[in-house]
């Protein structure tokens, strides 16, 4: 197996029961909008179904498993926040911010795993929530797993003790940063104005004000072999920077992301992209706008080795 690999054709991903617009994330989620949630569920289901088939017709093996009515977990959409996967076979659970999002660590989705992929190790950063800290998985971190890098803007969601505790333990050198929205507001999530794939990253450089961090960010970037792909502001409030590069079984790599973000895109940054892989995009715009998340948070990585 090779552990320097950055894409997997391995994907989890949670079908909603109960999809909803929820008031305690929305206190940092700026890219929630209350109001739009009239038959949340249905249209979140309707756009889940055919994302889902889009991954899998074009070669990605996704493992669907479907959310439990009880406990109530309107964000269990979003698995990637509270699980992530690692070729050396571990599995780690994360400490999150809103309190019924806690619920969303269900037994019957690492069963699921267990029983098509050999979990070896098992890490659970979950008790950190009693102490106010949290680290929402590859939410607040974007990884470079090639090269053992990982970003995370620091907000209420990614605490920066906690992030270096977590590379420390990995074998990642940490590269925070602050990162801010128009409004100057903490942006809640790193995969929302950053993508790493295997030969480029896409980020929205100018959320980051400080020079330095900037610099330090762009040089790590380069320094990694990535070419810079930059998206404005505009950009990542459609979602541009909430991107996944996947593979299928035969190993062509994909970048997804939903349509709202593709439509966002100029055509240079489109040509940009598809230098290196085709794009697959879903209409998700039911998901994000309640959600305040797009179809990278939607896909959790299985990098486990297959059983």
């Amino acid at each position: 197996m090779n552990s320097l690999k950055q894409t997997t054709s391995h994907i989890l991903m949670i079908k909603p029961v109960a999809f909803d617009f929820n008031a305690e994330t929305a206190v940092n989620n700026a890219f929630q909008q209350q109001g739009s949630n009239e038959q949340a569920q249905q249209k979140a289901e309707a756009e889940f179904d055919q994302f889902v088939q889009k991954l899998t017709e074009a070669g990605i093996d996704v493992t669907v498993v479907k959310d439990t009515p009880v406990p109530h977990t309107p964000d269990s959409i979003f698995p990637n926040n509270w699980i992530s996967f690692h070729w050396d076979g571990s599995l780690i659970l994360y400490p999150m911010y809103a309190a019924n999002r806690r619920a969303e660590r269900k037994a019957h989705v690492v069963a699921t795993i267990a029983s098509k992929f050999e979990i070896s190790n098992r890490i659970d950063f979950s008790h950190e929530e009693m102490n106010n800290r949290f680290l929402e998985g590859t939410g607040s971190m974007v990884l470079d797993r090639q090269h053992k890098i990982a970003y995370a803007c620091i907000s209420p969601r990614t605490s920066k003790p906690l992030f270096e505790d977590w590379c420390n333990q990995m074998g990642y050198r940490a590269c925070s940063f602050y990162s801010v929205d128009e409004q100057g507001g903490e942006i809640y999530h790193t995969n929302v104005m950053m993508c790493v794939a295997e030969q480029y990253a896409v980020i929205c450089l100018q959320s980051i004000p400080d020079a330095g961090e900037r610099k330090q960010v762009l040089d790590t970037l380069t320094g990694s072999g990535k070419e810079i792909i930059e998206i404005s502001y505009e950009q990542m409030n459609h979602f541009a920077g909430n991107m996944l590069q996947v593979e299928n079984k035969e190993g062509k790599q994909f970048l997804v992301m939903s349509s709202q973000a593709f439509r966002s895109l100029n055509k240079e940054q489109v040509a940009q992209l598809e230098r290196y892989n085709p794009i697959l995009h879903a209409e998700l715009t039911n998901i994000e706008t309640n959600g305040g998340g797009s179809a990278r948070c939607m896909m959790a990585e299985v990098f486990l080795p297959a059983k």
